[in-house]
């Protein structure tokens, strides 16, 4: 009984655990940190126009964030599951929502608006995300994970 009401003191006591203003933080660490990160230009989705303006090159074991821009003039999806298989998706934000999903088919845009996607990459190889249904080099974005 005495040496587990020592432990127990013993970490309770331990800088950086909770209640000790002194020691260190335990927040996000090593990939989530933000230190890690970096932004991608948006996706657009808007009626006959490119969904981006150039290809991403990314690196496995690098936080990502973008954008989903969404104009309401069509009703437009974004697909890419073998993309999706390849990350690990941190959180969507819709609207001051987040979203923490286990997987990710799919996205689609029945009106106006905006969303961000956080995310590891993982897998390396040859990835596309696209508008379903369409042919046009500029209606995909092709993504290459080193």
């Amino acid at each position: 009984m005495l040496r587990s009401a020592l432990l127990v003191l013993t970490i309770a006591a331990t800088p950086g655990f909770a209640g000790d203003d002194d020691g260190p933080s335990f927040g996000a660490a090593g990939l989530l940190s933000g230190k890690n990160k970096e932004d991608l230009p948006p996706v657009i989705l808007s009626a006959g126009e490119p969904i981006s303006s150039a290809p991403w090159t990314l690196t496995s074991g690098r936080y990502y964030e973008f954008e989903i821009q969404g104009d309401g003039s069509q009703e437009l999806a974004l697909v890419g599951p073998e993309f999706f298989r390849a990350i690990w998706i941190d959180e969507i934000v819709v609207e001051g929502l987040e979203i923490r999903p286990l997987g990710l088919d799919s996205v689609e845009f029945d009106e106006a608006g905006e969303m961000e996607i956080g995310f590891v990459a993982i897998k390396p190889g040859q990835y596309y995300l696209k508008i379903p249904g369409t042919t046009g080099e500029t209606q995909r974005l092709d993504i290459t994970i080193k």
